[in-house]
């Protein structure tokens, strides 16, 4: 179960604005709050029926062989496009941790091992919302599983479920959660859908065409 990832560096920025202040004023200009203000780090962790399960955030001199490796697989760079030497997976990295916040790229461990990566941003503020009717404080997700062995037998979704509901509950202003796997992608798009996720439209995206997947606040008791 593979995603795509964000593109940090095509992610609009906030617009200044024109002109002029037509008295003078003192302005002291204070540091950029982090978009992605939620501390994701401090989620804790959650119970599923696979184990317990937290993401950490990535610091790249820790994880960037393993993140690298798994870029490789070709199973993983057919939807990624991340393969080659570790310098290709720490741009990509680096591009988000030098951001304004608004995609946080985590390590996913469970009980102890490391075996996904997971990229959680602000949709609204991506070039997603481009595509879709999007709502502010909407959030993205995209994901994948690092080892062969883990995948294909039902992990994935238990834990887009985990870290979908972790989402929710840690990012109060949020209304919903959404993803955008590749449609060529079927055991991604199945694994959204095991997980709570109702398939909303196909979208044509610059890189592929995607099946938009939405897990909403006000149903998720319910799916």
């Amino acid at each position: 179960m593979q995603g795509e990832p964000a593109d940090p560096a095509a992610r609009p920025r906030r617009a200044r604005r024109p002109g002029r202040h037509p008295v003078r004023l003192r302005h002291h200009r204070q540091p950029p709050a982090p978009v992605m203000s939620d501390h994701i780090g401090a989620w804790g962790p959650a119970r599923t029926p696979a184990g317990l399960f937290r993401l950490v955030p990535v610091r790249v001199e820790r994880d960037l062989p393993l993140l690298a490796r798994w870029m490789n697989d070709p199973a993983v760079a057919v939807f990624w496009e991340l393969s080659g030497p570790p310098d290709v997976t720490a741009d990509h990295l680096r591009a988000q941790l030098a951001g304004d916040g608004r995609s946080v790229p985590c390590v996913g461990v469970l009980d102890g091992t490391p075996m996904s990566y997971w990229e959680v941003y602000r949709a609204d503020l991506d070039p997603l919302a481009r595509h879709y009717p999007a709502r502010p404080h909407d959030t993205g997700l995209h994901v994948l599983i690092g080892a062969a062995g883990d995948r294909g037998r039902g992990l994935g979704s238990v834990l887009l479920r985990a870290v979908a509901d972790l989402a929710l509950a840690r990012r109060p202003v949020s209304p919903r959660v959404v993803a955008e796997p590749d449609l060529r992608n079927a055991p991604s798009v199945t694994a959204f859908l095991n997980a709570g996720f109702h398939f909303s439209a196909e979208v044509d995206l610059p890189t592929k065409r995607a099946a938009l997947m939405v897990r909403d606040r006000s149903l998720r008791h319910l799916m």
